[in-house]
C-alpha cells in the first residue's frame, strides 16, 4: 500500500518531533518558539493538498517550520506595540490642537527673528548645517575657514538662538508683562 505525501509528513512529524524541536530551538533561539512553529506546521499539513512524492520528509518539515518562523517574524515586525499606537493617537490629537499650532508658529517666528539678527556668515553656516545637513568640512572649504571656526560659528549661532527664544518666552509669560497680539 502506497503512503500519501501528506500522511508521510504527518507521521515523520510525530516520529521525529523531539529532534526537530531541538534543531528548531537552536535555530530560533527558543524552545517555545520551536513548539509554536511545529504546532503551526502540523495544522498546515492537515490543510495542504497532496504534496506529491517527498524524498526527505524531515528536511521538508524543517523547511516548512523555518518558513513559518520567517512569516511570523515579518508579521510581528509590521505590528505596532500598544504603546506605539497610543503614542501615534496622542500625536495625531496633539497636532490638531490649535493652541499647540499657534505656539509652534510663534516659536518659528521667534527663531526667524533670531536668525535675522545673526551676522550673514554665521547665519549661512547655521542654515547649511542644520537645514541642509551639509558636512562641516564642506562648509569650511566653501567659506575658506577652518573646521574649528565653522564649529565656533555654529555654537555661537545656537547660543544666540537659544538665548533669544528664552528671553522672548520669559517676557511672554512674565506676569508684569502684558501679552499683546504681537507676542
Amino acid at each position: 500500500m502506497k503512503v500519501s505525501g501528506q500522511a508521510l509528513l504527518l507521521q515523520t512529524l510525530l516520529d521525529d518531533y523531539a529532534p526537530l524541536r531541538s534543531q528548531l530551538a537552536r535555530r530560533l533561539g527558543s524552545p517555545d518558539a520551536a513548539d509554536d512553529v511545529l504546532q503551526e506546521a502540523y495544522l498546515r499539513l492537515g490543510r495542504i493538498e497532496e504534496p506529491g512524492p517527498i524524498r526527505h520528509p524531515r528536511s521538508y518539515l524543517f523547511r516548512i517550520a523555518l518558513n513559518i518562523a520567517a512569516d511570523r517574524r515579518r508579521s510581528e515586525a509590521r505590528r505596532l506595540e500598544r504603546s506605539e499606537v497610543e503614542l501615534l493617537l496622542k500625536l495625531e490629537h496633539d497636532e490638531l490642537d490649535p493652541e499647540r499650532v499657534a505656539a509652534g508658529r510663534s516659536s518659528m517666528r521667534q527663531l526667524v527673528e533670531a536668525l535675522e539678527q545673526l551676522p550673514e556668515r554665521r547665519r549661512a553656516i547655521f542654515l547649511a548645517v542644520r537645514s541642509d545637513g551639509r558636512p562641516i568640512a564642506d562648509i569650511a572649504v566653501q567659506f575658506g575657514i577652518s573646521t574649528r571656526m565653522v564649529e565656533r560659528e555654529l555654537k555661537q549661532a545656537l547660543d544666540h538662538c537659544r538665548q533669544h527664544l528664552e528671553i522672548n518666552l520669559s517676557q511672554k509669560f512674565d506676569p508684569g508683562h502684558p501679552v499683546t497680539s504681537k507676542d
